[in-house]
């Protein structure tokens, strides 16, 4: 196949679509999930062109570690979901539709427990406001 200069997160690594970015470094970005699953869905993308864990350097595969990690610690000490789901799809059939690599980070609460990712694009303000919380967290 591949890759697609022109996926939505190698456009939002442009700075060519609008992302609420909670966290970047020299390797890594890390911001809001459009259609979050839960309140303070994030997703890591790293700063390199792959698809998937097989194109993935694995200078770039640890340095997307490192801040999923970071990141997740941010979630459950903003938010205090009852428990973390970390994720990542490989190819169309396992469920990827953004062929750019990429980590879900996707808290999960005891009174909304884990669904699968909606359909609907959650308001902008909404994401604002989330992505603004985590990021204090991590300041």
């Amino acid at each position: 196949m591949g890759y697609d200069d022109n996926n939505v997160f190698a456009k939002i690594l442009r700075e060519e679509l609008p992302s609420h970015r909670v966290h970047e470094d020299s390797h890594t970005l890390a911001f809001m999930d459009i259609m979050p699953v839960s309140k303070g869905h994030t997703l890591v993308i790293p700063k390199s062109k792959c698809e998937n864990i097989f194109d993935l350097d694995e200078e770039f595969l640890s340095a997307v570690i490192r801040t999923t990690k970071v990141v997740a610690e941010a979630i459950k000490k903003t938010f205090a979901p009852s428990g973390v789901v970390i994720t990542q799809l490989n190819g169309a059939k396992a469920g990827q539709t953004v062929f750019h690599y990429h980590m879900h980070i996707i808290p999960v609460y005891e009174k909304a427990p884990f669904q699968p990712h909606p359909k609907d694009v959650e308001d902008d303000a909404v994401l604002a406001s989330v992505a603004a919380e985590i990021k204090q967290t991590l300041a």
